[in-house]
């Protein structure tokens, strides 16, 4: 029996992925209103707080990343632009040392840390703030 098509000719996208083609959100994320979606897109958004992952080791920069996101929590910042460089295949032989293997861990580390539940969306960033090198990371409101 062949699976159903979906309603009105629509890809189907795996739980954690928009159309967009955006990266996985960690926690509960029913996405972006249009207000924030659009900020995200022109490029109009500001960082409450940036960080800059490169000459990191990944152990270095897990704990800024688990750290910053602690800073950004007790601010009540709601955006913080994490600069990790574009993600590249790693093959397993060379051990993580390649380039583009803190990109390529990121979101694992996004995912399963105490911060998850904080955070509502995970965007690539405008162009100007580092396009496909760069993340928004959007926090959800305290409270």
């Amino acid at each position: 029996m062949k699976p159903a098509k979906p309603a009105s000719g629509a890809s189907r996208l795996p739980l954690n992925q928009s159309a967009a083609g955006t990266p996985p959100r960690p926690g509960e994320d029913k996405g972006l209103d249009s207000h924030w979606d659009r900020r995200v897109k022109s490029g109009r958004l500001e960082p409450d707080l940036t960080l800059d992952l490169h000459g990191h080791t990944l152990d270095g920069a897990y704990e800024r990343i688990m750290t910053a996101l602690d800073q950004a929590r007790a601010m009540g910042a709601r955006v913080v632009l994490v600069v990790a460089g574009r993600e590249r295949p790693v093959d397993p032989a060379d051990r993580m040392t390649r380039r583009g293997a803190i990109r390529a861990k990121l979101l694992d580390w996004l995912a399963a840390s105490r911060h998850a539940g904080a955070i509502g969306a995970i965007r690539r960033a405008h162009i100007r703030h580092g396009g496909e090198g760069a993340l928004y990371l959007i926090l959800k409101r305290q409270g």
